[in-house]
């Protein structure tokens, strides 16, 4: 599922509401620093020179469709019940922070959301990998709702399912670079388990799996976290989507020390 133009939707987001979409990579493949076995975008292709849309070309993509959800009359028929965006979020077709002009385009959207959609929130979904640049953390910090994710707090897990780009990566330096929002941010996690094509097992809801991400999740203290299962076609077709009931058995002992859970499954 890969998304062929800079602006899409507006979708309906089981997470985030009526969410309008933008898309920094580019249009004909995925380009992400994880490969995640998840993701409904696919495996990474592999771009010789990948295009990616300049500053102006989002900014004027952006402003072309907020102008038609400006006046709620307008939206009629757009969004659900009439209903204007609820929230801009960068997703799309890999990680949107790896844009070299990441800071520049989220200052050009919360303007252009000042102007035409003030209600609207500016959501970035981010894997958290391009926390070291100074740029990114700025234009995050400008952003409504920070949604960084963390799908295993133990490093071979975390590498088993995100596959990340940089081998050498642990579980132990997103967390750190997490700790720079000091709880200012959303923390996201897929729960998922499943065989590999290699034939080993991948499970991030065992006893000791959640052990170490209810720690983790101490440590960061999260304004909100987010909890969910795989929902859509994932490029490793041999993963199990995890239950309701055990996605609320998870949640639980973190609910009860007060922590703010929301579970998509």
């Amino acid at each position: 599922m890969l998304f062929s133009e800079i602006v899409y939707g507006p979708i309906h987001s089981r997470r985030l509401g009526v969410s309008l979409g933008v898309n920094l990579m580019p249009v004909d493949g995925k380009l992400c620093s994880f490969n995640c076995i998840y993701c409904e975008c696919g495996f990474n292709q592999p771009f010789a020179h990948p295009v990616l849309p300049t500053r102006a070309e989002v900014r004027e993509a952006l402003e072309t469709a907020l102008i038609r959800y400006a006046d709620p009359q307008m939206a009629n028929g757009k969004c659900e019940n009439g209903k204007c965006l609820d929230v801009i979020t960068f997703s799309g077709n890999g990680e949107p922070t790896m844009h070299p002009e990441f800071e520049g385009i989220i200052s050009d959207t919360c303007a252009l959301r000042d102007r035409y959609c003030p209600q609207a929130k500016v959501s970035v979904l981010s894997n958290a990998t391009q926390l070291g640049r100074e740029d990114v953390v700025r234009a995050l910090y400008r952003c409504d709702n920070r949604i960084l994710k963390l799908d295993s707090a133990i490093t071979a897990t975390m590498r088993a399912i995100d596959d990340p780009v940089n081998h050498r990566l642990t579980a132990d330096d997103i967390i750190g670079k997490l700790q720079l929002f000091d709880g200012d941010f959303t923390l996201q996690t897929c729960f998922l388990r499943g065989v590999l094509p290699d034939g080993s097992v991948v499970d991030n809801t065992t006893p000791d799996e959640l052990a170490a991400w209810y720690n983790a999740v101490r440590l960061l203290h999260p304004k909100q976290i987010m909890i969910y299962v795989i929902d859509r076609a994932t490029p490793v077709k041999t993963l199990e989507k995890i239950s309701r009931a055990e996605m609320e058995a998870i949640a639980a002992p973190l609910m009860a020390e007060g922590f703010n859970i929301q579970i998509s499954a």
